[in-house]
């Protein structure tokens, strides 16, 4: 894995090719040579899912005999449906891309089409060459990336005033004393959709962030070897803010993202104090407050530091999301794609999902204090892995947000994480 950060300026992507083969269905073509492509996004409802529609719409009045088919998955769905539809030859055209691991069994699977050849314009230019590090295996590109989105703890200013928190924690014995303060305050201090595994997966990577070296996140990518000590203390360390009872009530009933009763919901209707999520969430939280619109007293903080840890202070974890051509779908896949990659289509893409485009001339609309915040601290960021269950693939990292959930049911324990984990990886 390297680092991938929005770096100001303009670069110029190294252009190799690489012929693929593979047995994915593709778009088809009519005798007239019209050409129907499909598209599969996550955006479920609201003005992320209009920007797809609106964005194919546009590419097609641009692109005459083009029609493109846009598809709505739910997240949670996503990768299952897609593996299957890889796997059974009738992939989607252009879908979403998580990048990591997953992607790297795609590639290895000749699945997706080269994507470096065909790059070009606003793609090459306008789009940092580090920002397709996670898009990219052996120096080709597999994906365009839209988004940058790095996580953090997303919080309720007005209910942070409420309990009297003056300053954001930067240590976790500081976190500890905001989780308690929250609580005095008759404030569920962290809000979690532990249904849906990831989530609560999420506060489990991040302490691995700050324990494990580097070195041992990185070789752990590429080897699924996890006999480090500082995997269990991670563990340990989320069995400890566990002990607290920081979590809103029926969170391992608890979805992350659907409707008012979600984890998001519970932020966008002030019923508790902050989430830990990738810089996606303002945009789903806008949409379940009252009024869908954003949320405005929405801040942000960088997860703590812990002292004693093996991590580099100030590393951040986070998905660079992008969008992949199937290995057979035509060239106009690519052509979406360079059409995606524009400022106009990013600035229109951050302002539906309120979430730090990739194009550095879209960034210049970013006007929220916390994305100008998310984007300096990834910037500053001396190492940003991937998501852990995106980085060693999704058998293995299905195993341990599971592993994860269960332990903060009660049902497990910090060596069961790292045992199931093994499991999963020795099957992979």
């Amino acid at each position: 894995m390297k680092p991938s950060r929005i770096l100001v300026g303009s670069a110029a992507v190294v252009i190799g090719a690489l012929a693929l083969s593979g047995c994915s269905g593709g778009g088809s073509g009519g005798d007239d040579g019209d050409v129907a492509m499909t598209l599969w996004h996550n955006s479920t409802t609201g003005p992320g899912s209009e920007f797809w529609d609106t964005t194919a719409a546009a590419f097609e009045a641009d692109n005459p005999g083009v029609t493109i088919e846009v598809q709505t998955v739910q997240n949670e769905d996503l990768d299952g449906k897609l593996q299957t539809a890889l796997n059974s030859g009738d992939a989607p055209d252009i879908f979403l891309q998580r990048g990591g691991g997953k992607m790297a069994e795609m590639v290895q699977a000749g699945q997706l089409k080269d994507l470096t050849d065909g790059l070009s314009g606003a793609a090459v230019d306008e789009i940092p060459e580090t920002a397709y590090d996670a898009s990219m295996i052996d120096d080709k590109i597999y994906a365009l990336p839209v988004a940058v989105l790095p996580g953090g703890l997303f919080y309720s200013q007005d209910l942070f005033d409420e309990a009297g928190i003056t300053e954001n924690p930067t240590t976790i014995e500081e976190f500890d004393a905001t989780v308690e303060q929250l609580k005095g305050a008759g404030i569920a201090p962290i809000a979690l959709g532990a249904k849906d595994a990831w989530p609560a997966a999420h506060w489990y990577y991040w302490f691995a962030l700050r324990e494990c070296s580097t070195e041992t996140l990185q070789s752990a990518a590429d080897d699924l070897d996890f006999s480090d000590e500082c995997w269990i203390t991670a563990g340990e360390d989320l069995q400890e803010l566990a002990a607290l009872e920081p979590f809103n009530q029926g969170f391992l009933t608890t979805s992350a993202q659907q409707g008012a009763g979600s984890s998001a919901g519970l932020i966008a209707n002030h019923q508790a104090g902050m989430e830990l999520m990738g810089a996606w969430n303002p945009g789903v939280i806008a949409g379940l407050t009252p009024d869908e619109q954003p949320l405005p007293d929405l801040a942000w903080f960088p997860f703590p530091e812990v002292p004693g840890g093996e991590g580099e202070p100030g590393a951040i974890m986070g998905g660079v999301d992008g969008y992949s051509c199937s290995v057979d779908a035509p060239d106009a896949c690519v052509d979406f794609l360079n059409y995606l990659g524009t400022a106009e289509v990013q600035t229109n893409y951050y302002k539906a999902f309120n979430a730090p485009p990739v194009n550095t001339v879209a960034q210049e609309a970013v006007t929220e204090p916390y994305l100008q915040q998310i984007i300096e601290a990834y910037n500053a960021a001396p190492f940003a892995p991937q998501w852990l269950d995106t980085s060693y693939g999704q058998n293995v990292g299905n195993a341990l947000n599971v592993a994860v959930v269960d332990m903060l049911a009660g049902n497990g324990s910090p060596e069961d994480i790292v045992q199931a984990v093994n499991d999963a990886a020795a099957r992979a």
